[in-house]
């Protein structure tokens, strides 16, 4: 028997480590079950989607630690506030200066908006649907619907009569899974309403491709609820004629659509957290790749692009605001937009900052 070489050797290691690599990538269970779909076209970044740099002057209310304001909220004294990753919410004063630690969910506060007593209510990721008082007390409103628990609450508003409209983007997989949802792209999202009078849970729309940014209409008529995998704004009618119908509000969406809000006049502030993604689109007709790129390590999967965009949409859907800003500096990956106090104010998944802007 004649003996191996240690370049036959090394040779013989490389190949068995790569046949091992290519049966893990194809064959190795993941958490997915995708489905084949085909995706809209983007709209181009021409006519009313046309890049610009507006958002080149974002000043930034800088951290003193953590990162990750998704949503802003401003309470009736003009205090600003932020949750971030860490589990913490912060709050600025009226000038935007001295953030102090306000409360702490201990999970992933996402979604914020005060009721007219002065609570703030909070979307958890993880907790659920919280309510904190002005001295940082937290409440847990509600965990679940129709015995399905909430996975990934994420944005609310709140009626006039005091009813929580909600998301949770997915009831199968959790905020750091977000990726694992977009790959399987199955229909995991709902809508939902809470009544603090009968404390009482109520789905309202179901089968939603991540359920993400919630807006009511200033005349209570109807809801927003954005479609981030599938690009795109529904209208569920909440009163009139068309209650409990569903309507496209706006359609083909050149980014992936995240918190939206109402300014209370007419216009609604739309987030896109980042521009579509061509790997993503090109993957959508072959679930086999894409269980293939589940299996990658994180570094290699699709990623938001750091840029900047937000659009101002009319009762129609029409685009009537169009701010840009493809750098992405001074402030990225927007994932909300809150008008208030003559203020654009904007969150982001990334930044350790919040955002804002005078209203245009």
């Amino acid at each position: 028997m004649f003996p191996i070489s240690n370049k036959k050797k090394f040779f013989l290691s490389v190949t068995t480590l790569f046949a091992l690599w290519l049966v893990y990538l194809t064959i190795w269970p993941v958490a997915i079950q995708p489905q084949a779909w085909q995706p809209t076209t983007p709209s181009p970044l021409t006519g009313q989607f046309k890049s610009n740099q507006h958002l080149a002057q974002i000043e930034r209310l800088e951290l003193t630690s953590g990162y990750g304001p998704e949503d802003v909220a401003v309470d009736q004294f003009g205090n600003i506030y932020g949750g971030l990753q860490d589990g913490r919410i912060i709050r600025f004063n009226k000038e935007g200066k001295n953030p102090s630690d306000f409360a702490n969910t201990k999970g992933r506060p996402l979604g914020l908006h005060f009721d007219k007593n002065g609570n703030l209510i909070v979307a958890d990721a993880y907790k659920g649907l919280l309510s904190i008082n002005s001295h940082g007390d937290i409440t847990v409103l509600t965990t679940s619907a129709d015995d399905l628990p909430f996975r990934f609450t994420n944005d609310l508003d709140i009626a006039d009569d005091g009813t929580i409209y909600f998301s949770d983007a997915s009831y199968k997989f959790t905020q750091a899974e977000y990726k694992a949802d977009a790959l399987e792209h199955r229909p995991n999202g709902r809508l939902l309403a809470y009544s603090p009078k009968t404390r009482k849970t109520t789905t309202l729309l179901k089968d939603l491709y991540f359920a993400n940014g919630v807006a009511i209409s200033p005349d209570q008529s109807f809801l927003l609820i954005n479609e981030t995998w599938t690009y795109r704004v529904l209208r569920y009618w909440i009163a009139g004629e068309k209650k409990g119908n569903t309507e496209i509000f706006i359609e083909q969406l050149p980014g992936f659509p995240d918190g939206i809000s109402s300014d209370g006049n007419g216009t609604f502030w739309l987030a896109l957290a980042s521009p579509r993604n061509s790997m993503i689109d090109n993957l959508a007709p072959h679930p086999w790749l894409r269980k293939i790129v589940q299996r990658l390590p994180e570094f290699l999967q699709p990623a938001p692009v750091k840029y900047a965009f937000v659009l101002g949409l009319n009762d129609d859907g029409k685009v009537v605001h169009n701010l840009q800003e493809p750098s992405g500096h001074p402030f990225s990956v927007i994932t909300s937009v809150q008008a208030e106090n003559g203020y654009l104010y904007f969150g982001s998944l990334e930044e350790k900052a919040i955002g804002r802007i005078t209203v245009p």
